[in-house]
Parts: C-alpha cells; sequence; structure tokens
C-alpha cells in the first residue's frame, strides 16, 4: 500500500476556543491517518488558547505575539509545517470522514495543480453550496461570483475542474509550491489574500482546482461577523489594493474610473440612507489607506 503523504493542517484562532475545539473535534473521524495539526493564535485578547492544547495535546500551537491577520498566522503556521501538502481551513468549519484524501488524490495526480479547494457548504444547512469554484474577477467592479452559492447541493455542481480562484476557507498548496512562489502577501490582512495569492500562483505556471469529491461546512464570518464596520474596512480596502496588485494598466484604469463615479459614491449614498455612519466612516478610511499607501504594492 502507498504511503500517505504528510498533510500539514493549518488553522488559525482568535477570539475562539470552543469553536476552534469543534473542528479540532471533527478531525478525529476523518480517514485520513498521516496528518499534523498546526493551530496558531492570534494573540486573542479575550480568549484562553491553551484550552486547545489541553484538550489536544497533540495539536502544534502556536502563540503570535500580535494579531498578524488571516494571511500572517497561516504564514506563521507554515513556517513550521512538515507536511508535503497544506491544508489550511478555517477554525469555524466542521471536516467530514473523507474531506481530506480528493485533495490529496487531486494534487498527487497532477503536479501542474498549484492549489484545491473542496466543495464548501452552509453548517446551517448542509444542502447548500457556498462555494463550488468563482468566475474571473470582474475588471470593472473587482468582486467574482461563488459558483453555485445559495443553490441546492443536488449534483450539478460536481464536476471537478480548474477555476478562477480558491476560497481561504480550505484550500490545500504542495509545500513546494509554496516554496517557489512564495507564502501569502500579509499586506491585506484580512479578505483577498487568498484570491492574490492564486493569482501569484496561477502566474507562476499552475492551475487553480475545484474538487467536489470533497467537502467541508463552514460557519462563515464568525471572527469578523457578517456585517461589520471592521468588514466593511477591509474588504473595501482591499478590493482596490487588489486590482492594484494584480491588473494590467489598462484594466487598472477602467476599474479606478468605475470605482471613483459609480461604487464609491453608490456605497457612500447607501451607507447615509440607511444611517449605518460607522459603516460610511470604515469605507473611507479604506478609500484614504488606499490614497496613502500609493507605492510598492504591485508583485
Amino acid at each position: 500500500m502507498k504511503t500517505q503523504p504528510l498533510v500539514s493542517i493549518i488553522t488559525i484562532n482568535y477570539n475562539e476556543s470552543q469553536v476552534t475545539l469543534d473542528m479540532l473535534e471533527s478531525l478525529k473521524d476523518v480517514n485520513y491517518s498521516n496528518l499534523e495539526v498546526i493551530v496558531v493564535d492570534n494573540a486573542s485578547p479575550n480568549d484562553d488558547p491553551d484550552i486547545i492544547k489541553e484538550k489536544f495535546p497533540q495539536v502544534n500551537l502556536i502563540k503570535s505575539k500580535e494579531n498578524l491577520g488571516f494571511a500572517g498566522g497561516n504564514n506563521l503556521g507554515v513556517r513550521v509545517a512538515k507536511g508535503a501538502y497544506l491544508f489550511f481551513i478555517n477554525n469555524d468549519t466542521i471536516v467530514p470522514k473523507e474531506c481530506i484524501g480528493p485533495l490529496v488524490e487531486t494534487l498527487e495526480s497532477n503536479s501542474a495543480i498549484g492549489m484545491v479547494s473542496p466543495k464548501i457548504k452552509f453548517h446551517w444547512d448542509a444542502n447548500l453550496i457556498q462555494y463550488a469554484g468563482y468566475t474571473p474577477m470582474n475588471h470593472w467592479t473587482i468582486r467574482n461570483n461563488s459558483i453555485g452559492y445559495h443553490q441546492k447541493d443536488d449534483g450539478r455542481f460536481d464536476r471537478e475542474g480548474e477555476t478562477n480562484s480558491i476560497h481561504g476557507a480550505a484550500m490545500m498548496v504542495p509545500k513546494r509550491v509554496v516554496e517557489k512562489v512564495g507564502m501569502m502577501t500579509e499586506v491585506y490582512f484580512l479578505y483577498y489574500e487568498e484570491h492574490d495569492w492564486a493569482e501569484q500562483i496561477k502566474r507562476a505556471g499552475y492551475k487553480v482546482y475545484y474538487q467536489p469529491k470533497s467537502y467541508i461546512l463552514h460557519k462563515e464570518s464568525l471572527s469578523t461577523g457578517k456585517f461589520s464596520p471592521l468588514k466593511t474596512y477591509y474588504i473595501s480596502r482591499n478590493r482596490i489594493l487588489f486590482a492594484r496588485r494584480n491588473f494590467k494598466p489598462f484594466q487598472l484604469a477602467v476599474s479606478m474610473f468605475f470605482q471613483l463615479f459609480i461604487s464609491i459614491p453608490k456605497n457612500m449614498a447607501g451607507f447615509v440612507l440607511k444611517r449605518e455612519f460607522r459603516h460610511l466612516k470604515a469605507f473611507w478610511e479604506a478609500i484614504f489607506w488606499n490614497l496613502k499607501n500609493h507605492r510598492a504594492v504591485r508583485t
């Protein structure tokens, strides 16, 4: 029997030890045995991550001295990971029994695949899909759409294949690809960093893949809230940052024209009409961050 390659599971904890424990509990039943689990606590101010080590002593618990964000926290895990494959999963997920094997088999079968995500379904309704691949990034709006979002898992989204981007809640990357391309860019802190990483990996000649034979259940946005000023700030800031780092000059010009004359006024008007002034403040801070940090952002 062929020896299973080592998979390093990397996840981040931030003020959610119980949520992380639930995810780790689900890993007990997976039918892939050659695993190491790395939990990075991102300097949780209102949580005691030591309970993770108490309940799961085999876990490698890394306690960061500061909150490094999504990319920075995961990169801490990468630096100590020993696996041939790195499986980045959100702590607010449940990992089914047969999740890991198909992802490893996908990467083992084709060295041109640089990263792969499973099908992602909602924890609150496992019949509904959150992710079954991504559409291309729109050069006007700097948005992409998750294929299958909120649609029934009825077999329509069971075709594996190349897709335009990865989903940060669950993505497996060969360590050899990370060593060649580099780790995730930490300037984003939250949101869009996985899309940026996918672009870097594609530019290096690899494919991004979707594998529906594997799936996870996602509780979604527990750390930041589904609609919080923090989320408004980072999504608004990083949407523009992504375009600045990854779009070609003409694409970037088109996108900035759309942002300046359509998207920004529309968002501002929406926040004012709904009297969501904290979100309006966060939105403006996101725009001004890009104006102040206009250098050294392109790859």
